[in-house]
């Protein structure tokens, strides 16, 4: 049921589409509405969107990672791990390997710093969109480890 309601996310995502940021917001386009959702640079907003069951909040921090997960290969292929911030909230980053390099030496109690797209649930919520846009109709995300940034 996990990997079913992460790939309906992804999904839509990839179908839904989003405008450029300019500043502090963000765009985001459909054919039908345009509606716009806030952007942060501060891992405090992670802990915002999920007090306030928030998704499609475009975020940006850094944590350390708690967890590795096995790869998610259910269509897009996602690597995928749990990270602690600050805060103490844990958050799952579902980094698409499809579009954008595995980041092939990470390991428990790394430090990576990210910016994607917020997506609550009740378990602290999943960061994805940590990856360039093919098409550009999305912010780029990225995660950054070891000095190296993934894109």
């Amino acid at each position: 049921m996990k990997k079913i309601l992460l790939i309906a996310f992804v999904a839509a995502a990839f179908y839904v589409g989003y405008g450029k940021t300019n500043g502090f917001r963000q765009l985001t386009t459909s054919p039908a509405t345009q509606t716009s959702t806030e952007y942060s640079s501060s891992s405090n907003a992670v802990q915002a969107a999920f007090n306030e069951q928030k998704s499609g909040v475009q975020v940006q921090g850094k944590g350390v990672v708690s967890k590795l997960l096995a790869d998610d290969n259910d269509g897009s292929r996602h690597q995928r791990f749990i990270l602690a911030l600050s805060s103490g909230q844990t958050i799952l980053i579902a980094h698409n390997i499809d579009l954008a390099p595995r980041i092939a030496t990470l390991k428990s109690g790394d430090s990576v710093a990210f910016n994607g797209v917020y997506e609550w649930n009740i378990k602290g919520g999943v960061v994805h969109w940590t990856h360039h846009d093919p098409v550009g109709r999305h912010q780029a995300g990225w995660l950054k480890h070891a000095g190296q940034t993934y894109q």
